[in-house]
């Protein structure tokens, strides 16, 4: 069984949402900045935060997960060995990439920016187009008739309120 340093979760981040939720939204925000979605309002920018903080746990917890439960990394390089059906993944099949798009509405709203609106929305198109034909083909040949049953029973992107159990019918 292979290992995972902290330095490999690190570098993961840094490249994959680092980039998503960093770099591009800093390039939207410094030379589109002028494209705003309301004129400022306190309310919205608190919205922002809220949905910064619900993206950042969502995200912070599945990175733990795969690391601590999937013995792996968010990176396509280095994936979890295991799959991982616990904690937020009872209820949801990708509180990883919801989380990254909780962190782009949020810092869409706080900055007030249009253009990284529009890119949280691509974001999200570019990766159901990702999972459904790339990354969910993946899992079911490594993990086999284990995630086909948990993919029939746990959605994709909105959390179920029932939590995933292994044996269900």
């Amino acid at each position: 069984m292979r290992r995972t340093s902290l330095l490999d979760h690190l570098i993961s981040i840094i490249i994959l949402p680092g980039t998503v939720v960093g770099l591009i939204p800093y390039l939207l925000n410094e030379y589109l900045s002028e494209i705003q979605i309301y004129d400022e309002h306190v309310l919205i920018q608190g919205t922002g935060i809220g949905f910064m903080i619900i993206g950042g746990f969502l995200f912070l917890r599945s990175v733990i997960l795969f690391g601590s439960i999937g013995k792996g990394t968010l990176a396509p390089w280095k994936p979890p060995s295991k799959l991982v059906v616990t904690g937020l993944y009872k209820y949801v099949r990708n509180p990883m990439i919801t989380g990254v798009l909780c962190l782009l509405i949020g810092i869409a709203l706080f900055l007030n920016s249009i253009p990284i609106l529009i890119w949280a929305m691509v974001f999200f198109v570019i990766n159901t187009v990702y999972f459904e034909f790339i990354e969910e083909p993946k899992l079911e040949r490594r993990f086999g008739e284990d995630y086909v049953h948990y993919k029939n029973h746990v959605p994709r992107w909105i959390p179920n309120t029932k939590p995933y159990n292994s044996l269900q019918q």
